[in-house]
């Protein structure tokens, strides 16, 4: 009807042209809206069979992780935290800002002939030194759609599971032969390819590394539904489900690639991405890292931002990261050379006054952070009870947690001269205050006696990935006396499981042989008896040439083996038009 009305209006000529416009404009809208409903009606409708919990996770009080119902308005409010756009993504695109095109790209250009068909991808670019693509068992699923929001779920095959099933034995066997031969015959099993990338990285060999965490995530992306969005922010996968946590550790150990290469700007976007996927929880505990990473690809309004946003219902000045890394980047932005002096003159003001409570409430920063900047502290200063060795013998675990993880992560951002300068006038005006007897020193005492007295379980699982040897060796006893496998650290103890590992008999350690026994000694959690210490030490000693034997035939065979291609088919574009 609006088809026939606008064939109408165009017959009296271009004096009701405008009219037209208008009809053209409402039947675009009712067609969108036609193919929204139609494709929500069309999508799997897994409502019934969904028994997901999506309550909100109450956590620790000490860090106030609950999102309370006026929390929603928070997330609208700052949707650009979660947005981005595809290319951003893209490591090359912030290389390109660097160094210009022609160094990132060289003379590459475009070889058709004999070239493989690759699926178009925003995380990663298939290389031709891959095997050839086919669909490893991995699906995604929609599960409900509300208030805007979408809930999402990966899915494994009959098939999949069972080679998740020898995957778990290959694990438990502690030979890293067996993961090789596995991924021999399934060249994009994930979990395979996240623990060869972890015994690679070990190794050193980070290009290997980085080329299988980028495959897991390629395999990842051909099994997106059609309604799934890496930019929007308002897909969710719940870590509860097994299925879903490896798509969150791939995610995270690209980020960490991605900084460590030079690319913090597109590393943010990744700790975006992830917090997007599940910010109830924050399972991984983005909000320990993304301050970080802000400050280091100077996107200082965009931290300002989120503090201001979710200070109110998160309290992240609690968090010793916030509270000093909201204080570094006002000093930076009242450094800025085209900024007006009055305004200047108002951020550090701000910056001296934001990290003056920072050091009174978190006095245990102050020295670990000088000694990793190779920063002699004053007698005064750390003869002073307030930051000399009682400051850190009374902290609480939590906190001790929190303050070691900041420092060994951060400190490189305070070795800047005019930063140190900076430092060294708020610490001695902090000093006045407690001279002074300033009230606010003694009530944030009472605060952290209150508070910090265990840390959360995603937070122990920040520390675990982190690798920040500082913060590790304040990991409690529970942590570091149970099993902590890299694919699934510390997995939460409410998990839902689609589907469950068939019992087999359990090997002793007693049976174990000399390398799988090195091996063991590499994970974090790793507890043997003392009686067995100086055997595992002449195991490290005896194998070190093996392991490295190893490694090279490892490199060696994933390089070169060529992996049986499965017959092409007469349409080789099909695996483009299938997107279910």
């Amino acid at each position: 009807i609006l088809i026939v009305l606008s064939s109408v209006c165009l017959s009296f000529g271009p004096s009701v042209c405008l009219f037209n416009i208008l009809i053209t404009f409402m039947a675009t809208c009712l067609f969108n809206n036609v193919i929204a409903e139609s494709i929500e009606i069309s999508a799997p409708t897994l409502h019934k069979q969904s028994n997901i919990n999506y309550r909100a996770v109450t956590f620790n009080r000490i860090l106030h992780y609950i999102w309370p119902k006026s929390m929603q308005h928070v997330i609208k409010n700052s949707a650009s935290l979660y947005h981005s756009f595809s290319q951003n993504l893209n490591p090359e695109t912030e290389l390109k800002r660097y160094f210009g095109a022609r160094a990132v790209l060289g003379d590459q250009r475009p070889r058709h002939r004999n070239r493989q068909f690759h699926r178009s991808t925003w995380m990663t670019n298939p290389k031709d030194s891959w095997p050839r693509f086919s669909r490893p068992g991995i699906s995604m699923s929609l599960l409900e759609s509300k208030d805007g929001i979408q809930y999402f779920a990966f899915e494994h095959s009959r098939e999949y599971q069972q080679v998740q099933f020898k995957f778990l034995d290959a694990v438990e066997s502690m030979d890293p032969n067996n993961i090789v031969a596995l991924l021999q015959l399934n060249p994009y099993h994930i979990d395979s390819l996240l623990q060869l990338s972890d015994v690679c990285r070990i190794q050193e060999d980070q290009e290997m590394a980085r080329d299988l965490i980028e495959r897991a995530l390629y395999s990842f992306e051909c099994a997106f539904h059609p309604l799934f969005s890496l930019t929007s922010g308002t897909c969710r996968l719940d870590y509860l489900r097994p299925e879903n946590r490896a798509f969150y550790l791939a995610l995270y150990k690209h980020m960490m690639f991605l900084e460590k290469r030079g690319c913090p700007r597109t590393a943010l976007e990744y700790c975006r991405l992830i917090l997007s996927l599940d910010p109830d929880s924050d399972p991984l505990c983005m909000l320990l890292l993304i301050d970080f990473l802000m400050l280091r690809s100077r996107e200082y309004q965009s931290l300002l931002q989120l503090y201001q946003d979710w200070e109110e219902h998160k309290n992240l000045s609690q968090l010793p990261n916030f509270a000093f890394s909201t204080a570094l980047c006002h000093f930076h932005l009242s450094q800025q050379e085209d900024m007006d002096l009055d305004e200047s003159q108002k951020y550090r003001h701000k910056a001296d006054q934001m990290l003056q409570n920072a050091l009174i409430m978190f006095p245990g920063v102050l020295i670990p952070l000088l000694d990793l900047c190779s920063v002699q502290p004053d007698a005064t200063v750390s003869s002073h009870a307030f930051f000399g060795p009682r400051s850190q013998i009374g902290q609480p675990p939590a906190l001790a947690e929190l303050t070691a993880l900041y420092v060994g992560r951060t400190y490189n951002l305070w070795r800047e001269a005019a930063v140190m300068l900076w430092l060294e006038e708020c610490v001695k005006e902090v000093l006045r205050q407690v001279d002074a007897s300033n009230p606010l020193v003694e009530d944030c005492q009472n605060k952290r006696k209150q508070r910090y007295q265990s840390a959360p379980r995603n937070i122990h699982r920040h520390v675990l990935l982190s690798e920040i040897k500082e913060a590790t060796s304040n990991l409690p006893l529970e942590v570091t006396t149970q099993p902590v496998m890299g694919f699934d650290p510390l997995p939460p103890l409410d998990s839902v499981m689609s589907y469950t590992r068939p019992e087999r008999q359990n090997v002793g350690a007693s049976n174990e042989s000399t390398l799988s026994l090195f091996f063991r000694s590499l994970l974090p959690n790793f507890n043997l008896q003392v009686s067995l210490l100086e055997e595992v030490a002449r195991a490290g000693q005896e194998l070190n040439q093996e392991v490295n034997r190893l490694m090279v035939a490892m490199r060696d065979m994933l390089a070169n083996i060529r992996f049986q291609e499965p017959p092409r088919e007469d349409n080789p574009y099909r695996d483009e038009e299938e997107w279910d």
